[in-house]
């Protein structure tokens, strides 16, 4: 495709609605999968530093 100014770009020769939509949906979506991984991260990190405390403690104190 040949557009002739920018205008007719962002129109996508009418379809924009479909093209920039489904853009903005996987752009979304990969915001969403980025967040959620961090978030487990930080989780497992919690998790793993909890588990090393209690595991650092002597056997008196967890009877």
């Amino acid at each position: 495709m040949r557009w002739e100014s920018w205008s007719q770009f962002w129109a996508m020769g009418g379809y924009a609605v479909y093209v920039w939509g489904s853009m903005g949906v996987t752009a979304g979506l990969i915001l969403i999968e980025v967040l959620q991984a961090r978030w487990a991260h930080r989780q497992t990190l919690t998790q793993l530093q909890t588990e090393y405390a209690v595991a650092q403690l002597p056997v008196e104190d967890l009877m």
